[in-house]
């Protein structure tokens, strides 16, 4: 199974999110995807932020490896260098269509981090309860280890 890489940008109290329509449901995700041949997690993280935020970002730590079924998930704290937020170019944009079910809606949006804790639907769940918990604490200094089983 091909690895993912994912992101939690920041920005005034507030993180970056990808809001999903699609096949009936409504839900939001950590900006992110696969990571490519020849890549490492780190690579595609920049990667992925540009296709789909259109903000070119610089790496601050890992945050979490998280294990969802048997497929790795890398997630890093980055800082936007550049760029304008919504501005992505990549095939979620291009391939996407609000009348086929198949890929549905994909809006690249600010949620609070406080409303994090207030909604069911921001997948990984987990990692959406460490940016809520690092608001209060910090982050830890070492990457932590998710295993979540999805349905």
């Amino acid at each position: 199974m091909r690895t993912r890489t994912g992101i939690v940008l920041i920005e005034d109290n507030k993180v970056a999110l990808i809001e999903r329509f699609r096949a009936g449901m409504h839900y939001f995700a950590f900006p992110g995807g696969g990571v490519d041949e020849g890549e490492i997690p780190e690579q595609a993280a920049v990667r992925e932020a540009m296709e789909e935020l259109g903000v070119e970002v610089v790496i601050k730590q890992k945050l979490a490896e998280i294990l969802v079924n048997e497929r790795k998930q890398h997630y890093f704290l980055v800082e936007r260098i550049s760029g304008e937020f919504g501005t992505g170019t990549g095939e979620e944009f291009t391939d996407s269509h609000p009348d086929d079910p198949e890929t549905g809606m994909y809006i690249p949006m600010w949620m609070p981090i406080e409303e994090l804790s207030t909604r069911e639907n921001v997948f990984p769940i987990d990692l959406a309860r460490l940016v809520v918990e690092s608001k209060i604490n910090g982050w830890s200094k070492e990457p932590i280890m998710i295993n979540e089983k999805s349905n």
